[in-house]
């Protein structure tokens, strides 16, 4: 009887090519079939996103009509009542739902040049991520001037409310389902001494300012004695997400 001798090379061998063929299952799986090596799912998720937005910009217009005829509603029922109409108006302000106009500033992030080198030396070569502005970016000119007392918000074309959130998909912002490209213009309404302090003063801003001094990312603060913010204008009905029933 031949004696089997254990041998550690034939055993890698065995495992080499049963690691290589799970491999190619996972992939396959991953993929069900399809070419994973490109950029389709992106591109696919872009023409969903904007598709989105189509929709969007339809429910907006049928939004407004409806709450146009809400209010129509509501000043025919209470013709003869100016103190609800009072406590209706501040409420509605609070909530960012009206005009706002008063002193403010406008706070500008921009881009670097896709071909920034380092301005100051010793720094080192820039990667693209230090080249262009984040969602935390934007997030932490938003926090500092809520920070600094702003009576309200607008980014880009927008009025912010309490639920409004700022996301980012690479470098394009997704607010309130619409899409923005930079430059990103911030603006408040408030007493600019606190809202200027308030800028200067956060620990993000300051390391994002690092990178303006580094590579030349965008950043531009413009007061107004006079601006007007407009009032949202969307839906404030709050959605949330809910466990699946059983047989759903």
């Amino acid at each position: 009887m031949r004696n089997f001798r254990f041998r550690p090379a034939r055993l890698g061998t065995v495992a080499v090519f049963a690691l290589a063929g799970l491999l190619f299952w996972l992939s396959f799986t991953v993929s069900r079939g399809n070419n994973i090596r490109t950029d389709d799912s992106l591109l696919q998720m872009s023409d969903l996103i904007r598709e989105r937005e189509r929709q969007n910009d339809t429910l907006e217009t049928s939004a407004a009509r409806l709450r146009a005829d809400v209010e129509a509603l509501t000043e025919r029922d209470h013709p003869d009542d100016p103190d609800r109409a009072r406590r209706l108006d501040a409420t509605e302000t609070a909530a960012g739902l009206n005009e706002l106009t008063g002193p403010g500033l406008t706070v500008t992030l921009t881009d670097a040049p896709p071909d920034a080198e380092p301005l100051l030396p010793g720094v080192p070569e820039p990667t693209p991520n230090d080249l262009v502005i984040h969602q935390q970016d934007l997030q932490a000119v938003v926090n500092a001037l809520w920070a600094g007392g702003a009576d309200g918000l607008r980014i880009m074309d927008q009025r912010l409310i309490s639920t409004s959130a700022v996301r980012c998909v690479g470098n394009t912002l997704i607010l309130q389902g619409q899409l923005y490209s930079p430059p990103y213009t911030i603006t408040a309404v408030g007493d600019r001494d606190r809202l200027r302090a308030a800028l200067d003063e956060s620990p993000a801003l300051v390391n994002y300012q690092q990178y303006v001094a580094a590579y030349g990312l965008g950043w531009e603060v413009a007061e107004h004695p006079s601006v007007t913010l407009p009032g949202y204008d969307g839906s404030v009905a709050l959605r949330h997400a809910r466990p699946v029933e059983p047989g759903e």
